[in-house]
């Protein structure tokens, strides 16, 4: 567990270097004033949590927004459907979920390339439109490969850590303490391929259980959870 907080911490200092990072997308502001908030998962779909997270969106008639990866696609077509008929959308997470920054131009393109295809195989219906780098890594080539696969940057503006199991009380706070009008929240339901061949716990009992709190606790504050906005 120390070797990957290690791991993402670094990846995440990273990100906070200058770079393009400003011009991914964390936030969508509404211009009325409305207090919406936008839900997001990473690292599905995985049979043992995306059901149940799907279970309690569907509880409280929450849309959210899935970051795939597409080999777990591609092993769980099913999960894909259901997110797709129960009104929720899906974005690209790339294939395999590689830090970008370490890969060469062609490899960059076929992690998303192929992630973007795997997903309209299984669910044609599927409106792709954003894409998020994993680890949320953003550089020229992602922002170039990006745009020429005809999707939009998505980065967030509320990280509650959830994916290094600090505790259901702490995620819950965590988003409340940060969240505001137009913020894009980051969790999990799901664990990049490297750490499930490292037998790393991925767990994700914590964010489902922190998000049966979270929903209720944010409307409570006046917030609308809505689906991503069409414009951008």
């Amino acid at each position: 567990m120390a070797g990957r907080d290690h791991d993402r911490s670094e990846r995440a200092r990273a990100v906070t270097c200058p770079g393009r990072l400003s011009e991914a997308r964390s936030e969508h502001v509404s211009a009325t004033g409305d207090r919406n908030v936008y839900l997001t998962f990473d690292d599905g779909p995985d049979p043992r949590w995306t059901a149940s997270i799907l279970d309690v969106l569907a509880e409280h008639e929450a849309p959210a927004t899935f970051f795939v990866i597409g080999t777990c696609a591609a092993a769980h077509p099913k999960l894909i459907q259901r997110i797709i008929a129960e009104g929720h959308e899906v974005g690209n997470h790339t294939m395999t979920h590689p830090d970008l920054s370490r890969c060469e131009p062609a490899e960059v393109q076929h992690e998303i390339q192929s992630a973007s295809d795997v997903i309209r195989t299984v669910c044609p219906e599927a409106s792709l439109r954003h894409i998020r780098a994993p680890y949320g890594i953003w550089t020229d080539q992602v922002f170039t490969m990006s745009t020429r696969a005809g999707l939009v940057p998505l980065h967030w503006s509320v990280d509650p850590r959830d994916w290094s199991r600090p505790g259901v009380p702490a995620i819950v706070d965590a988003v409340l303490a940060s969240v505001r009008p137009g913020a894009v929240v980051l969790l999990h339901d799901g664990c990049p391929p490297v750490e499930r061949e490292q037998a790393i716990d991925c767990g994700r009992d914590q964010t489902l259980e922190a998000l049966s709190r979270l929903i209720p606790a944010l409307g409570e504050q006046g917030f609308a959870i809505c689906s991503l906005p069409q414009s951008h």
